[in-house]
């Protein structure tokens, strides 16, 4: 059995500060590491910074996010890069300080958050006027992103719960692979999917039928057999299927043998077989 792609979930925000470099250049350094997932929205200058919450006073298992408040889009980058993450030395990085630190070899996901607003619409399949009227918030930044990963000659994938983004990044360039993170309505992931011919889809762990892991609620879905086989769908037209969170290996070796592509992981090690244990 082939075994799944690993994708470092923040650079395994398990065991490093989230969505710094120095999560990023620890996540590379380990063999099983195929790519990095990071998460992207505005600074108030519109410059692409590395986090995933919109609020900077957010937490973490009880400890403070950072040590600063406010919503990420009003915040001045200065203060940005010297906010420290998680009660530790590292900071919020830039893109482009991400990007510069990582090596190629290491694939990147680029999570596109926000364009800064929290009315994001997530998860949603919209009609023609939404989505260009979303297309138009979002290209802007989407624009700023696509530039900075421009340096970065590895791979890289882009991936939003927000039609709108993917519509805009599909507008903006082709030069990348795309794929909509799948939340509560699993077809409407999958219309996405097709609308904008996007190379993988991002479900949920507990969306994979036949797994374990659907008889726990998790993210959007609530516990039980999935009403879309999203995984067979995928694969049948051409798609791959990158699926998160995993937090532990058994979850791992359950996505794994339903045949998914690629697994997000909160921690490195997750991908060896239980036999090897």
């Amino acid at each position: 059995m082939v075994r799944p792609a690993v994708i470092a979930h923040r650079g395994y925000a398990g065991v490093a500060p989230e969505n710094t470099v120095a999560a990023a250049q620890r996540a590379a350094a380990h063999e099983e590491t195929a790519m990095l997932e990071i998460d992207v929205q505005p600074a108030a200058c519109g410059t692409p910074v590395v986090v995933h919450d919109e609020h900077l006073a957010g937490s973490r298992d009880g400890r403070a996010l950072t040590d600063a408040t406010g919503l990420v889009w009003e915040t001045p980058l200065e203060e940005l890069r010297e906010t420290r993450v998680l009660g530790t030395d590292a900071t919020i990085p830039t893109l482009s300080e991400l990007l510069a630190a990582v090596p190629e070899t290491v694939g990147i996901n680029v999570e596109l958050k926000t364009p800064g607003t929290t009315d994001l619409r997530i998860g949603e399949s919209l009609s023609p006027d939404e989505r260009a009227q979303r297309r138009a918030m979002w290209q802007p930044f989407v624009e700023r992103v696509v530039a900075d990963c421009g340096a970065f000659d590895g791979d890289v994938l882009f991936s939003s719960f927000c039609e709108g983004a993917i519509a805009a990044f599909r507008e903006t360039t082709t030069a990348y692979a795309a794929a909509p993170l799948l939340w509560d309505d699993l077809e409407a992931g999958l219309e996405i999917a097709r609308r904008y011919d996007c190379e993988a889809i991002h479900p949920p762990r507990n969306a994979i039928a036949g797994t374990e892991l659907t008889a726990t609620a998790y993210a959007g879905l609530s516990d039980g057999a999935p009403e879309v086989d999203v995984l067979a769908a995928a694969h049948d037209e051409g798609r791959a299927v990158n699926v998160w969170t995993a937090t532990n290996w058994i979850q791992f070796d359950d996505l794994a043998a339903a045949g998914v592509d690629g697994v997000v992981a909160d921690y490195p090690g997750l991908a060896g077989r239980s036999s090897d244990r």
